[in-house]
């Protein structure tokens, strides 16, 4: 008998970070150089219908999450899982679940050009890279442990923070300890190295256009020019606000905003910063429970939190009101929050195992066309009594 659809599955691994896989560059990747140049030449344009086909069925999120060094039973693992869109829900097993043995996968980015994962785990940094399985099987999309050693980053000490800029091209690390650096990618070479931005570093994201890097930590919130290596700003806190995430919108036009998502003792607070003067433009309270996640959509039309208490909210950055929220979606609290790459679904996960896909609906584009239904039967009625009454012939 087969399992019911659902857009909540539980796989086994308390989970501490989520991302999207980029399946169209993964899978460019993953073909052959002379395949690519063959489609090429039967089609002139061989990408429109791939592209589509992609955005309907395939569509991967990978987890990262485990029990830790105790032998409690839990695993330690990296685990794929692939979303259907058309009915809303999760395989209901993981597509692959790789085990890490002792090492926690405590963090994760992935890279937005197909180049793979990486992890941060107890005292190093590790890659992973994707790979297809041979055989029969509905879903090929597999994960492994790559040959290439990251050694700028072996033996650096818990690492709370990975991001790669929407290039992929500098990948940025901060520590436990309070380190930030940054690197070229592919080829490691460091062009920020600063060894106690932060008393501990717990956030950090880069601007659209890689220009500006934000980190948190220690209360502190810094701005760092990415070309010249230093501070350009720094955001102070107000009352008893602490700061616990931040992104950059991800729109790219003139004046893109910083988001801060603060906890407070009356709940969780989205700041919102101009970038350019980096002067507080705004503050809103979203939630009464504290922000336990936090994300922006790569279009920058939608913001989503999660709270210590399972509870999840998808606000519309237009207007800061609450578009879709979802009591209790799970059990524990949630760790982690990525949109689809097209914006059109959240995936969060919990440290209770679970995992969730929520798809979001434009209720301005939805509540559009129910106006216009409205207006063209009220119109149909109005001509109808009109005629009866021998005003119009």
């Amino acid at each position: 008998m087969a399992n019911t659809p659902s857009d909540l599955q539980q796989y086994g691994v308390p989970f501490y970070g989520a991302g999207w896989v980029p399946y169209n560059h993964v899978r460019s990747k993953l073909t052959s150089q002379e395949k690519i140049e063959e489609d090429n030449k039967e089609d002139k344009d061989p990408t429109q219908f791939k592209d589509d086909e992609i955005s309907t069925s395939q569509n991967y999120v990978v987890l990262a999450g485990g029990g830790g060094e105790g032998r409690s039973g839990i695993p330690n693992a990296l685990v794929v899982s692939h979303v259907d869109f058309a009915s809303n829900s999760l395989s209901d097993q993981p597509v692959v679940m790789l085990r890490t043995g002792s090492d926690l996968p405590y963090r994760m980015t992935v890279h937005p050009l197909g180049d793979g994962i990486i992890c941060a785990l107890q005292q190093s940094c590790r890659l992973f890279e994707w790979e297809e399985r041979e055989g029969n099987e509905v879903h090929k999309l597999s994960v492994k442990v790559s040959e290439k050693v990251l050694t700028q980053l072996e033996d650096v000490g818990q690492q709370l923070a990975l991001t790669f800029n929407s290039e992929g091209s500098e990948l940025a690390v901060g520590g436990e300890d309070g380190s930030l650096r940054v690197f070229k990618w592919p080829s490691m070479e460091i062009i920020l190295n600063e060894a106690q931005a932060h008393s501990s570093v717990k956030d950090l994201n880069f601007s659209c256009d890689g220009k500006f890097l934000v980190s948190l930590g220690g209360g502190l919130c810094r701005i760092w020019g990415v070309t010249a290596s230093k501070v350009v700003a720094s955001l102070a806190k107000e009352n008893d606000e602490i700061f616990a995430f931040c992104r950059f919108s991800q729109i790219n036009d003139k004046n893109p905003l910083l988001y801060i998502a603060a906890v407070t003792d009356h709940g969780g607070s989205i700041l919102t910063w101009n970038t350019t003067t980096w002067k507080r433009m705004c503050s809103n309270r979203v939630v009464r429970e504290a922000i336990s996640a936090f994300n922006v959509s790569a279009d920058g039309k939608f913001l989503a939190v999660g709270t210590v208490g399972g509870d999840l909210f998808i606000i519309n950055s237009s207007n800061m009101r609450v578009q879709v929220m979802v009591k209790k979606a799970h059990l524990g609290l949630v760790t982690a929050l990525t949109f689809s790459h097209d914006s059109r679904a959240l995936i969060s996960a919990s440290l209770d195992s679970s995992v969730r896909v929520t798809l979001i609906k434009d209720k301005t584009k939805s509540g559009g066309i129910s106006w216009l239904i409205v207006f063209i039967v009220l119109l149909a009625i109005a001509v109808y009594f009109m005629k009866e009454k021998g005003i119009i012939p």
